[in-house]
């Protein structure tokens, strides 16, 4: 089953990735064209049969507002740091913040890395110099479209239309 429909802009740029009911439900509403479907799922009611969308694409041009910064969640900062320890490289699975909010680190991008839990523990409310630790990574908020499908499972048919603004 499909995790999701690609929708895109008027002019071919990607939106986000909607339910497949709503997707379904935009293309029969006549707001939105099928681009790419599905070879085998298909999608029946009593009246109708038809492939399932992968990507549709507006019928009309949607002017966008300024898109926010991506909220800083647990999901969103394990697809930034690859679900790996930033001081490590293991499996990370807690958050730090590289100069503690003890010591007036802020909950933002910019300061948080993932970590595993030994180092997480062993870190507490030191800063890196004190330990004369480094990081592997660099930590920043992420840039681009595409993270905001991070989480998703991402069709191959999508690439095409994503690779544009990655």
């Amino acid at each position: 089953m499909a995790t999701g429909t690609l929708l895109l802009n008027g002019d071919y740029s990607p939106l986000r990735v909607v339910p497949l009911t709503r997707g379904v439900n935009l293309v029969l509403a006549g707001k939105a064209e099928v681009i790419e479907e599905s070879d085998d799922e298909v999608l029946r009611s009593s009246r109708l049969t038809l492939k399932a969308p992968k990507v549709i694409r507006l019928t009309h041009y949607v002017k966008v507002p300024y898109r926010a910064v991506l909220p800083l969640t647990r999901k969103n900062l394990t697809a930034r740091d690859l679900g790996k320890c930033g001081y490590c490289g293991k499996h990370g699975t807690t958050i730090d913040h590289v100069v503690p909010r003890s010591r007036g680190g802020k909950h933002e991008w910019q300061n948080v890395v993932l970590a595993c839990s030994p180092y997480n523990g062993k870190k507490g409310d030191k800063l890196l110099a004190e330990l004369r630790w480094e990081l592997k990574v660099t930590p920043k908020a992420p840039r681009g479209l595409v993270w905001y499908v991070v989480g998703l499972e991402i069709d191959p048919s999508w690439s095409t239309y994503l690779a544009a603004v990655a």
